[in-house]
């Protein structure tokens, strides 16, 4: 109990404590303004005022200090003053900034903005060249707010989303601080030491606001913003952006700021539209309030984002330095609605002090040790953003229930609510114990009902475990899979016992086995549910079948960064299948169903190869190169680079075979890698190569298999792992292969520029692919199509069409891509 009353004096009397100025900013019409930089004259030591106006500055001592207030569009506030004591008091009003046109000399011949900006992006280089390096303390806030949430979504109670939605199911529903210490080094070296860190509702929660997520640098010809999008003082912005010079103003410093608008020339290309401000003579920026909407983002579910950057320039180190960016940004898709804000404040710069990429490694973010353990009064001290009325109450609301909705009695009350059976329920149930993380349950899925010539219709149930630990850090997962198949009359049974061991290696070990009909191409080219449409409807029976008893134990872990093994060993007894229906919707004249041989569509009850037992081990090597990470407390995050492929080696064996014909080796190599070409769009390739040994009769499910498509149809996101006008099994092989895929997705970067068609906001797409085999003449495929085709923000369908060469044009074919599967 006194403990509990310490703790209250302690955070009632935090403000007092703390060395502070503190104060309300308002404009004229005593209206609150938010964003306010309050710098100490010639530091980057500050603060920035909060959504109520209200600022608190830390301070050491008290002494003499000049502070200077700056937001853009109003007047600087200068104050010199003469602090005694504290915490001491000032509250500013700013006045709106007078911008006239009265100091600009216009010229007839050309436009006054394009003349400034041609001289910002001249010395564009210059500038991003001045900062070589730098050390500076971060600040991040974020916050996310739902409107009218909808009870449930896809037939999934929502909830109150742990306590963040009031009677109107509105609310907070994720409030988030760090505190860290950033270094960098041009060009995009750029690491984070938090050793704060503060989730509303989670006392031992990790923020994931980081800095690396907020680094946008408009000196750079392109921000990486969902999107590549073009800067404004980008090479080649003036094929993007018309200009406009609204006036002019002088800071503090005396300084001449040109305020100009940015304006698209086309309304969905990858560009910024807003107020960019610029310093005369310096030709640097001086803020920035720019908005993107998300379809030029490419970002459906975000109606428009908003951010703001303001400057500081410091005497001593003769730099405009960022020191405060704002992102705000609605939302709005299945029903969900809301905003929320991502708050950025740099302080205390260290600029050119020595850095080299010996201080940088992958490591990206990491935490100090109890970062997320730091108490109120901490916080109090060190936030250079006060907290809203709205977020102190988040905090008090979430942290005061917390204890109670982790404890047993109510998680078991809650429990008890969701773990009657309903009438619902009968397609899929589920009991959990939360307060022991267990869940157990039945699934009979709607997508189970499927169509094959070999089973007839089928149906499906499964059977689920899970025990998680540590927040999911590492789990237990059991899954049991039964289907019968309606015209073959039989049950097949399967199941997997799955462990992951931790999140940090991501070591997992899992054991499965049962009997399952299984595609000869173990990649599954074509899916139950197309092939169930392709066969009732139109008669063509591409899925082939066998009949497979197995059981099989896979082992991964990364073992060291970018470096993850994968092993695999198995026992398969295999039999063929052969068709046992002949039903159809649509029944074509002079049309069949093929055989279920893939040898031969006509060897009807010819098995394509004799029943038999193998024993399989594959082990796999896959390198990521250039790979960075987050290192979060018992956690790894890995983060891709764009800038290098991903290699992965593999080597294949089967041995013990009943029939010894049937054992092989396998040597194969994969290179792949996905990356933007600036504005130009994203550009990706696929390389596979490998080669058989002592193989020349084994079985067709062992041959190398490419994926092929004759459906007109493909549920993929990218085309670059399939040949679209391939049958299914034309190029397997036994021998030495070549597979290449290459795509590159404009993005609206050509159809954007073309008139009408740009107002679509279709990006074009072109692609080549090549298969090659020492049996097989080389295949090539070459499309072109239209993608993000829909209306609003349903972008849902891509046409291509196709043209194949195999020792000449072979044939063409129209492509239908959809992307709701």
């Amino acid at each position: 109990m006194i403990k509990k009353f310490l703790s209250v004096l302690l955070i009632a009397f935090s403000s007092i404590v703390s060395a502070q100025v503190i104060g309300n900013i308002t404009d004229q019409n005593n209206e609150p303004i938010p964003f306010v930089n309050i710098l100490i004259e010639n530091t980057y030591k500050g603060t920035t005022s909060n959504d109520d106006g209200y600022y608190e500055l830390n301070i050491t001592e008290p002494k003499t200090y000049t502070i200077i207030y700056t937001f853009i569009g109003y007047k600087t506030v200068k104050k010199k003053v003469a602090i005694d004591k504290l915490p001491y008091k000032i509250d500013v009003v700013l006045e709106e900034e007078s911008v006239s046109l009265d100091e600009v000399l216009v010229n007839s011949e050309e436009n006054p903005a394009d003349i400034i900006m041609r001289k910002v992006i001249a010395k564009r280089k210059e500038n991003i060249e001045k900062i070589n390096s730098f050390k500076a303390d971060f600040y991040s806030r974020g916050l996310i707010r739902i409107k009218d949430a909808p009870e449930k979504i896809l037939g999934q109670e929502v909830g109150d989303l742990g306590g963040g939605l009031d009677s109107t199911r509105s609310g907070i529903i994720y409030l988030s601080e760090t505190i860290s210490k950033i270094q960098y080094l041009r060009p995009n070296k750029l690491k984070e030491k938090i050793t704060a860190s503060k989730v509303s509702g989670n006392d031992n929660g990790f923020s994931f606001n980081n800095a690396i997520d907020v680094d946008f640098n408009f000196y750079n010809n392109t921000i990486e913003f969902g999107n590549e999008i073009v800067s404004p003082i980008a090479n080649n912005a003036f094929g993007y952006y018309r200009y406009k010079l609204e006036g002019v103003f002088f800071d503090e410093r005396g300084n001449l700021i040109n305020k100009i608008s940015a304006i698209p020339k086309r309304e969905n290309d990858p560009v910024f539209a807003g107020t960019i401000y610029i310093v005369e003579d310096q030709w640097t920026l001086y803020g920035l309030e720019l908005d993107i909407t998300g379809v030029q983002a490419r970002i459906p579910a975000v109606d428009i984002i908003s951010l703001k950057q303001s400057f500081s320039y410091s005497e001593t180190d003769k730099i405009w330095a960022l020191i405060s960016q704002s992102i705000d940004f609605k939302y709005k898709f299945l029903g969900i609605k809301g905003d929320g804000r991502f708050t950025a404040v740099y302080s205390n710069y260290e600029f050119n002090e020595g850095l080299s990429k010996k201080d940088f490694g992958r490591e990206m973010v990491a935490f100090e040790d109890n970062a997320n353990k730091k108490d109120s009064l901490f916080w109090k001290t060190i936030r250079p953003v006060p907290l809203t009325t709205e977020e102190r109450t988040d905090y008090v609301k979430k942290d005061s229930i917390q204890f109670i909705r982790d404890s047993k009695p109510y998680l078991d009350s809650i429990d008890r609510v969701n773990n009657k059976f309903k009438l619902g329920d009968i397609l899929g149930y589920m009991y959990q114990n939360s307060h022991k993380d267990i869940r157990y349950g039945d699934d009979i899925p709607i997508g189970g009902i499927q169509f094959n010539t070999v089973q007839g219709y089928t149906a499906k149930a499964n059977l689920f475990f899970t025990k998680d630990y540590d927040d999911f850090k590492h789990f237990f997962r059991a899954n049991a899979s039964l289907q019968y198949g309606f015209s073959d009359e039989r049950l097949r049974a399967s199941g997997s016992i799955t462990y992951k061991f931790n999140n940090t290696s991501r070591r997992f070990l899992t054991l499965s086995g049962g009997v399952i009909t299984a595609q000869f191409n173990p990649s599954n080219p074509i899916t139950p549910f197309i092939n169930s449409i392709s066969t009732l409807f139109f008669e063509d029976n591409y899925m082939k079948l066998y009949d497979k008893a197995y059981l099989q134990l896979n082992y991964s872990e990364e073992l060291f960064n970018g470096f993850r093994l994968f092993s695999q060993f198995s026992y398969e007894r295999r039999n063929a299948l052969f068709n046992t229906t002949d039903q159809v919707f649509t029944n074509e004249e002079n049309d069949i169903y093929t055989s279920n041989n893939p040898l031969d569509e006509t060897a009807y009850g010819i098995a394509p190869f004799e029943t038999h037992n193998i024993v399989k081990t594959n082990i796999t090597a896959q390198i990521n190169f250039g790979q960075e990470y987050l290192s979060y407390p018992d956690s790894k995050f890995n983060i891709g680079n764009d800038a290098y492929p991903t290699l992965v080696l593999s080597y294949e064996k089967g041995f013990g075979a009943t029939n010894s014909d049937y054992n092989f080796d396998q040597i194969k190599a994969r290179i792949y890698q996905t990356f933007n070409i600036a504005d130009k769009g994203r550009f990706r390739y696929n390389l596979r190569a490998g080669k058989f040994f002592n193989a020349d009769d084994i079985t067709f499910i062992d041959y190398q298999h490419f994926n092929g498509n004759l459906t007109h149809v493909s549920t993929e996101g990218n085309y670059t792992n399939v040949f679209n006008n391939l049958p299914y099994y034309a190029g397997s092989t036994n021998d030495a292969y070549l597979e290449a895929h290459a795509e590159h997705d404009f993005n609206g970067f050509l159809l954007g520029k073309v008139p009408l068609i740009n107002k679509l906001n279709f990006n074009l797409v072109v692609g080549a692919h090549l298969l090659a085999t020492p049996d097989f003449k080389p295949y090539q495929e070459y499309t072109i199509g239209v993608d993000n085709i829909g209306w609003g923000k349903w972008r849902f369908l891509r046409v291509d069409y196709i043209r194949s060469y195999q020792s000449g044009f072979q044939s063409d074919a129209i492509l239908f891509g959809l992307k709701f599967f």
